[in-house]
């Protein structure tokens, strides 16, 4: 199987299975179709049936993105692969490895068994695996299919020892680089040569290179960034020169997250003068849909590199308002349950009434969320009545995409024209 490509058959599955009960916010009347009959029906959003609340994608601000981060990717010199874990969606992947993605990123087993199961032929697993049951799964996995490329992360020596016990055959690794005061990677260089030393005395490892998160340095800035991605080049560079990266084919260097790549593209992107060719890996992910919080505040986008394109909030959450218990106050029925909260509360963005007709949602704020509802302040009494529809705006997809199993796929004119399958 091509590298780029997915399993044909089980994406088409995905689009055999019958809506029930499961997939909330879908319409009742559609119970026992099957989701690539009901989307072909192409169903009005606001007229089709579809009950509140409802999470939809917006399909032109998708498409749109895919092929923005990749044309950025391409254009800097980088491959790409994108962390699946935002969406895990296999149709986003098929969509992102269309648009030149290298291969989908992962960071647990369990993940990496739902893109096999989908047919994704590269995948990179940004963490640590120890889990004996895990790396002989893995070990399997790679028997059976020699298209199969699978890279992990290695940061302490027992780790190392742990893998190459449970292992019975070879599975390719990179050392990762953390930061002080952030999740894994070890955290100076003495250290890294000792990992790296021990993945080559072992007899199941092949080390393949360097890699972390820049998003984990605490109280990130471009230059505290900049300093942690040269760090990372020196510790390639540095294996490199100690023979430690002999048996590897191309050398790795990966970084990357939606907040900094285009810090990532400056570092990586001149290296050069290593023994064999370099494979510079990006990981961007939630770049699949944006945001109109966090990503939207950090993007580089949005003011470190003008020209060089834009990204679009492809969420929306419609939920409607079912009480109006007190003046200045609309209840809405979403709530933890439905939307992200763990960064911003969603944003009031448009109000649609009875009649059909929309209007900003001008000065209107979410001021907290329950496990169904979100209380939302109007300014002075605001036109907001009981039954309206309210269009949210959403922060962090990734604790977005998790509290939905069938998200409706939007084009311009309001009509769904497919359906996105996650696995959480």
């Amino acid at each position: 199987m091509d590298a780029g490509a997915m399993d044909d058959a089980a994406l088409d599955a995905l689009r055999a299975e019958r809506v029930d009960f499961r997939f909330k916010g879908l319409p009742p009347d559609a119970e026992g179709l099957t989701v690539g009959e009901l989307a072909a029906q192409r169903r009005s959003l606001f007229d089709g049936g579809f009950t509140t609340p409802v999470l939809t994608l917006s399909a032109p601000a998708l498409d749109h993105n895919l092929a923005q981060l990749g044309a950025y990717a391409d254009k800097h010199g980088l491959a790409f692969a994108p962390h699946g874990k935002t969406s895990m969606a296999p149709q986003l992947f098929a969509r992102q490895l269309a648009h030149g993605a290298w291969g989908i990123t992962a960071a647990m087993p369990s993940q990496v068994r739902a893109y096999r199961a989908h047919g994704v032929q590269r995948i990179f697993l940004a963490n640590e695996v120890v889990d004996e049951a895990a790396l002989r799964w893995l070990a399997r996995e790679l028997d059976a299919d020699p298209g199969f490329r699978f890279i992990c992360y290695v940061d302490s020596v027992r780790g190392v020892r742990l893998m190459d016990a449970a292992l019975p055959r070879r599975l390719d690794v990179v050392v990762e680089l953390g930061a002080p005061g952030g999740r894994t990677g070890v955290r100076d260089e003495a250290t890294a040569s000792e990992v790296a030393e021990a993945v080559a005395a072992c007899d199941h490892l092949r080390l393949l290179g360097v890699a972390g998160y820049e998003g984990e340095i605490p109280q990130p800035s471009e230059p505290a960034v900049r300093a942690w991605l040269e760090r990372l080049v020196a510790l390639a560079r540095r294996f490199d020169a100690a023979g430690l990266l002999a048996e590897a084919d191309e050398i790795v260097i990966s970084a990357g997250g939606s907040a900094w790549f285009d810090t990532v593209a400056e570092v990586l992107e001149p290296v050069a003068g290593l023994s064999k060719p370099v494979l510079k890996l990006l990981r961007s992910g939630a770049y699949v849909t944006h945001d109109d919080g966090r990503y939207r505040a950090v993007t580089p986008f949005r003011d470190r590199v003008p020209g060089e394109g834009s990204l679009r909030a492809a969420f929306r959450l419609w939920a409607q308002v079912v009480s109006r218990p007190e003046p200045g106050l609309a209840v809405v029925n979403a709530g933890k349950r439905d939307v992200s909260y763990d960064m911003d509360l969603p944003e009031p963005q448009f109000v649609r009434r009875a009649d059909g007709s929309t209007s900003a949602a001008e000065g209107m704020r979410v001021t907290k969320l329950s496990d169904q509802h979100a209380f939302v302040a109007l300014p002075g009494d605001g036109r907001v009545e009981v039954g309206d529809w309210i269009g949210l705006g959403l922060s962090h997809p990734c604790t977005v995409f998790d509290k939905w199993q069938l998200i409706p796929l939007v084009a311009e004119d309001g009509r769904v024209t497919d359906y996105i399958r996650t696995f959480f």
